[in-house]
């Protein structure tokens, strides 16, 4: 009797994951009968599950349309490691910013682009300032380049033609960009020279969590101020990112 009840429990937790799963590749939404023909389960016994997991807010139902997504209670577990790395990293930006007056700011690898999730202000009088939020492209931002750099060469390479592809004005030869990854796995900074924004470059490097997501610190300033105090930042960027990493 236990053993049966242990077995319809671990059945229904793969049934609740498999139904989480497809709502998880459908964002716009599933309805009852469509998620159970991507499960190959009854609607009957969807519908139950999807009820509990309602109960626990892991899904959620559209009220205009009636289809059923991933809930909050999902959203917030996803954004907790988020959570925990932008704490982690947030001394290592402060540092960054205190030695060098400039802005510094952090953003996580999404798909195809880069979003910023945190950012410490510097205290120069003229300094660049992103939103919160904000996305930017991989191939011609500093932040980009370290998450690329990050990845398998395949993977990378995959991302950076779908860009291209999908960006037709962005004047990148891949070969380049290709070598200028290879150093920065090396060790080297990502670097952005005037690429993304005319009058703005950028040092970056990027660590990876422990589930996998890669966070890239960037720390971009005026052009004019850049070629100035470059090899500055530099020295304090690769000071501090191996002692996080050391750490």
């Amino acid at each position: 009797m236990e053993d049966n009840q242990r077995i319809q429990g671990i059945q229904v937790i793969t049934r609740a994951a498999d139904i989480l799963r497809v709502l998880g590749r459908n964002t716009d939404g599933l309805s009852l009968g469509q998620i159970a023909a991507q499960v190959s389960l009854p609607r009957s016994t969807v519908q139950r599950i999807v009820s509990a997991l309602s109960h626990e807010r892991f899904v959620a139902t559209d009220g205009g349309q009636g289809r059923i997504r991933l809930g909050p209670e999902i959203q917030s577990l996803a954004q907790a490691p988020v959570f925990d790395m932008r704490e982690r990293l947030r001394p290592v930006m402060k540092e960054i910013s205190a030695a060098t007056s400039e802005t510094v700011d952090l953003a996580i690898l999404e798909g195809r682009q880069m979003r910023f999730v945190d950012q410490v202000v510097g205290s120069q009088r003229l300094r660049t300032v992103s939103s919160i939020g904000e996305t930017f492209p991989l191939t011609t931002t500093a932040n980009g380049k370290a998450a690329l750099a990050c990845l398998e060469e395949v993977v990378a390479e995959k991302l950076i033609l779908a860009e291209l592809a999908a960006r037709p004005e962005f004047d990148i030869k891949l070969g380049p960009l290709l070598a200028e990854l290879s150093r920065i796995r090396g060790g080297d900074l990502a670097r952005d020279e005037n690429e993304h924004t005319d009058g703005i470059s950028a040092l970056g490097f990027a660590v990876m969590g422990q589930n996998g997501d890669i966070f890239a610190i960037s720390v971009p300033a005026p052009s004019s101020r850049f070629v100035m105090v470059e090899a500055e930042l530099r020295a304090c960027m690769i000071s501090a990112r191996d002692e996080f990493l050391n750490a």
